[in-house]
């Protein structure tokens, strides 16, 4: 099952905001600099989030997509040699 990009993203962006803010408000910034600063901060890691995750969703199904070909395949050459086993006898 493929993760949520657009939740994982937006829980990101939300702790970087908030997370940059306080850095931000610490150091004695202006409010207008920190709420830019935070909101620029939020917006790269949501990009950097979505495009993680999908990465990782691409990386997941592949491998499922090879685990089921290898299934299919000792699933098709058991019968295949329970067949010639059957017809020995």
């Amino acid at each position: 099952m493929p993760l949520n990009a657009r939740y994982i993203g937006v829980a990101v962006a939300v702790i970087c905001f908030f997370c940059l803010s306080f850095i931000s408000w610490i150091s004695g910034l202006s409010p207008f600099i920190c709420c830019k600063r935070a909101v620029i901060g939020a917006a790269v890691a949501y990009v950097a989030a979505s495009l993680v995750v999908k990465a990782i969703n691409a990386i997941l199904i592949s491998a499922m997509i090879t685990s089921q070909k290898g299934r299919a395949l000792s699933n098709i050459s058991s019968e295949q040699e329970e067949k010639r086993g059957g017809s020995k006898d």
